[in-house]
C-alpha cells in the first residue's frame, strides 16, 4: 500500500517538480488564492524541495478518522484519532465527516481496495483543484474518456484506479462532502495552527536536506531514477510513508512532519525507508513466487524489507544515521529499544528471508557503485 507508480502517461501538476529548480511555487487558482492555500516551501539546492501542503494532510486526516490501522508500522501517527477526537470536542465542532462515519467507515470492509486512495492527493497541488476534478469525474460517471481536456484525463485516470464502480463513487463523493466541511469549520486552521508550531522544525529539515544529507543521498536517487521530486512533511504520517512515482524528475514522497527541530532528523529516516522501494521491490519480485503473492506472503515481506532496506542503505551513505533510524522504527512499531545497540531487536523486528536480504545487498551495491 505505501508506493504506487502509475504507467499510464499521467500529467503531474505542481505537486511534483518537473525541473531541477531551486524553489517550490504553487499556482493560486482563481477559486482558491495564494493564501488560502495554506501551503509552506523551501528553497531547496537541487530537484528535491520540501513542502506542505493542506489538502495532503486533509485527505490523510479523513482516512485516519475512518481506517482501522493495525500494521506494524501504523499508516499514520500511533493514537492519531484519539488525538483529534478531543481537539474537535474542545471546539464544539461536529462535522459531516461525523456525522458520515460510520457509513464511509462500512465500506472499507466491502471494498479493502479504497485503501489506495491515500495516495491520490499527491497528484494534485492544491484543494481546489482536487475538489473540481472528483466532481467532473463523477459526473462523467468514472469514464477517462468522457473528457478531451489532457489534463484532466489523467485526473480521471488517477480516481478511476481506486473508485471503479458506482457505489465506490458514491463513497468518493460523500467522502468529498464530509472533507470539505471538515476542512471549513475545522481542520485547515488547526493545520495552518500547527504549521505555525512546527515551523522550527521545517527548518531544521529543509538545513539537515540541504547543507547534510541531499549529497549523500544523491547517487542512489540518482542511479534509481528518483532525481528530483517533492519532500511533503504530513502531519497524520508516521513512519510508513506515501510515495508515487513517474519519472526521474516526477516523484512524490510524503513523511512524518516532526514536531520540534530535535527529532527533525525523523523526516530523513522515512525519507529513506520510502526511496529505497526502489530496489527492495526488485529483490521481493526476484526471489519469490506467485503463489507466495497470491497468499499475502509477499505483502509480508514487502512491509519488513523496507524498513530493512532503509538502515541498509544509511549504512552505507550515513552511517551516523543507523542506529537512529533503527530506533525510530523499533518505536513506531511499538517494540522496545533500550539496549545502547538496537540492532538485535531491529532484525528480531523486521525478519526477511536471507535470499531477499542478500539481493538488496547486490542491488544497493549495483546502484551505488553505478556512475
Amino acid at each position: 500500500m505505501r508506493r504506487t507508480t502509475l504507467v499510464a502517461l499521467v500529467v503531474l501538476t505542481s505537486a511534483c517538480a518537473t525541473t531541477g529548480s531551486s524553489t517550490s511555487t504553487p499556482t493560486a487558482t482563481a477559486s482558491e488564492p495564494r493564501s488560502a492555500q495554506q501551503t509552506t516551501t523551501a528553497a531547496q539546492p537541487t530537484g528535491w524541495t520540501i513542502v506542505a501542503r493542506d489538502h495532503l494532510d486533509l485527505w490523510l486526516h479523513g482516512y485516519a478518522m475512518l481506517t482501522r490501522d493495525t500494521a506494524t508500522i501504523p499508516y499514520f501517527e500511533r493514537g492519531y484519532r484519539e488525538r483529534m477526537r478531543p481537539l474537535k470536542t474542545k471546539r464544539n465542532v461536529l462535522t459531516l465527516l461525523d456525522a458520515n462515519r460510520e457509513q464511509l467507515s462500512s465500506r472499507f470492509l466491502t471494498n479493502p481496495n479504497l485503501v489506495s486512495g491515500q495516495f491520490i492527493p499527491l497528484y494534485f497541488d492544491s484543494w481546489s483543484t482536487m475538489k473540481n476534478a472528483v466532481s467532473l469525474f463523477l459526473q462523467a460517471g468514472g469514464n477517462p474518456r468522457a473528457t478531451n481536456d489532457p489534463t484532466m484525463q489523467s485526473y480521471f485516470l488517477i480516481l478511476a484506479g481506486t473508485f471503479e464502480s458506482p457505489a465506490d463513487r458514491d463513497w468518493l463523493r460523500l467522502f468529498t462532502q464530509s472533507l470539505d466541511d471538515e476542512r471549513n469549520r475545522f481542520y485547515l486552521d488547526y493545520w495552518s495552527s500547527e504549521q505555525r508550531a512546527r515551523d522550527g522544525a521545517r527548518h531544521s529539515v529543509d538545513s539537515l536536506w540541504a547543507n547534510v544529507y541531499r549529497a549523500k543521498f544523491q547517487r542512489f536517487l540518482n542511479n534509481t531514477q528518483q532525481q528530483a521530486g517533492e519532500l511533503y512533511l504530513s502531519l497524520p504520517l508516521d513512519g510508513e510513508g506515501r510515495t508515487v512515482s513517474l519519472a526521474k524528475r516526477q516523484n512524490a514522497v510524503a513523511v512524518a512532519f516532526p514536531t520540534t527541530p530535535q527529532t527533525a532528523v525523523g523526516a530523513i529516516y522515512v525519507f529513506a525507508h520510502e526511496v529505497v522501494n526502489a530496489i527492495t521491490s526488485v529483490a521481493i519480485n526476484d526471489n519469490t513466487t506467485p503463489a507466495e503473492a497470491r497468499s499475502g506472503v509477499v505483502a509480508a515481506y514487502s512491509a519488513n524489507a523496507t524498513v530493512r532496506g532503509g538502515a541498509m542503505l544509511l549504512q552505507r551513505i550515513a552511517p551516523e544515521l543507523a542506529t537512529g533510524y533503527m530506533r525510530y522504527y523499533l518505536q513506531s512499531a511499538n517494540r522496545p529499544a533500550t539496549a545502547s545497540d538496537p540492532t538485535a531487536a531491529f532484525l528480531a523486528a523486521f525478519p526477511i528471508p536471507d535470499a531477499i536480504r542478500d539481493a538488496i545487498a547486490r542491488q544497493m551495491d549495483v546502484v551505488l557503485g553505478g556512475i
